[in-house]
């Protein structure tokens, strides 16, 4: 969507069309748009903010003043424009294009006015039909996310206009995704790779519809083509790698990842995936550098701080690992899981208080499982504290079912090696 939106806001600037054949202003308004073709935007703002100052009926003025706030990034200015084109001249195709599509930048609900009318208006240019194309792309970006039913009988006006345009059968084929019909959005994308196949654009929505469809296998195909077209491009190679993590392709993953960062070192994205990657290898040293260098990044990204716990706890640096866990937390405290993280570490550093209060945080956000049961009743175990341990060793047992074997033995055993101890205080 964001691909889309940025190609069509750009028709604002599709031609420097005047909005109406005449303008009161003489050699002036030829000596503004003279200034506008060198882009010396102050000169002609000064010529043409005197010559709507003295005729306020001066479509053609407003309409190039438009074009010059536009091209200056002074959006607000602009707008006042175009809205004084509009009035000037409310029949003129170009005039509501572009205060439409102006509005449209700026999040103006009342960007589909204008928008609409255009598009049941009659250009001016060289090639009106292709004009008004524009006008029903641009009102269907307008409607995609509030109508994608409207949007998608927008895209197939400009469509019926202007049937070889890629970048409007992607738009019809996100808007009849978003309104449930992937089969005839597949289609589109398909047809919008068939008019340009060698088209980043049009690749890059095929491969994101099939990645939204869960259908790597075939996104990693088109991926494979965009990064052989692009090999420079960054982005290819992340997205290729993201498709191959989701795989589960970790080693191909991670070669792909490694080209995105040294096309561009601080593509944090690609580290970031590439961290995890290496963590689900269990290429804990690794994982914990790439975490280390995110975080001189992303100092309060509480899930960055986890997944450098989790790799240091790999490594048995308990320590070191609890204090990254507690940071996670202070950072994200309705997180329940890195309190099980926690426990982890200070169990491991023989910090059994500490362990035990982290899982009673834990059970207040999730439920116990197994494992937290087991994890509790050896820190009871260990602090001597054999009634508790006892109840949380046989709680693990009754919700084991056997898929901890090696654990349910060693639970069975001090069951049994604590019970006098247990009986004896009874």
């Amino acid at each position: 969507m964001l691909l889309l939106a940025s190609v069509l806001l750009a028709y604002i600037l599709f031609a420097q069309v005047v909005a109406a054949q005449s303008s009161p202003g003489g050699e002036a308004i030829v000596r503004a748009e003279s200034a506008m073709d060198r882009q010396q935007w102050l000169e002609a703002e000064t010529i043409l903010r005197q010559l709507v100052a003295a005729e306020a009926k001066d479509a053609r003025a407003w309409f190039d003043l438009g074009y010059v706030m536009h091209a200056k990034e002074n959006y607000a200015e602009a707008i006042v424009a175009y809205r004084g084109a509009v009035a000037a001249e409310p029949d003129s195709f170009e005039c509501n294009l572009n205060l439409g599509l102006m509005l449209a930048h700026e999040n103006y609900a009342e960007a589909s006015k204008y928008l609409e009318k255009a598009t049941q208006l009659k250009p001016t240019g060289e090639d009106p039909q292709a004009a008004l194309a524009r006008a029903w792309a641009s009102l269907a970006l307008e409607q995609d996310l509030r109508n994608p039913k409207s949007a998608v009988e927008s895209w197939s006006h400009a469509l019926e206009l202007a049937p070889g345009n890629p970048v409007h059968r992607f738009g019809l084929g996100e808007a009849l995704e978003r309104a449930g019909d992937t089969t005839g959005a597949e289609r589109e994308f398909r047809k919008a790779n068939e008019l340009e196949p060698n088209s980043t654009f049009a690749l890059t929505a095929l491969a994101n519809f099939f990645v939204r469809a869960k259908r790597l296998p075939e996104a990693e195909e088109t991926l494979r083509r965009l990064a052989s077209l692009a090999p420079k491009d960054e982005n290819e190679h992340l997205q290729l790698g993201r498709v191959l993590s989701a795989e589960k392709r970790d080693a191909e993953a991670a070669a792909e990842l490694r080209i995105a960062l040294d096309l561009r070192a601080d593509d944090w994205d690609a580290l970031r995936e590439l961290a995890f990657v290496q963590q689900r290898s269990k290429d804990y040293a690794a994982a914990e550098n790439s975490y280390r260098t995110l975080l001189t990044q992303f100092a309060k990204d509480a899930e960055l701080y986890e997944g450098l716990g989790s790799a240091l706890l790999s490594q048995l640096k308990y320590a070191e690992a609890k204090n990254k866990f507690m940071v996670c937390i202070r950072l994200k405290p309705e997180w329940g899981e890195a309190y099980g993280q926690l426990a982890l570490a200070a169990a491991g550093n023989k910090e059994y208080e500490v362990a035990i209060k982290a899982l009673d945080e834990r059970k207040e956000r999730l439920a116990e499982t197994a494992s937290s049961y087991f994890l509790r009743a050896t820190c009871y175990d260990h602090l001597r504290q054999f009634g508790k341990a006892e109840d949380n060793y046989k709680a693990f047992l009754a919700a084991s079912h056997g898929q901890f074997p090696d654990d349910e033995w060693k639970a069975r055993h001090r069951l049994l090696a604590i019970e006098p101890e247990v009986r004896g205080k009874k």
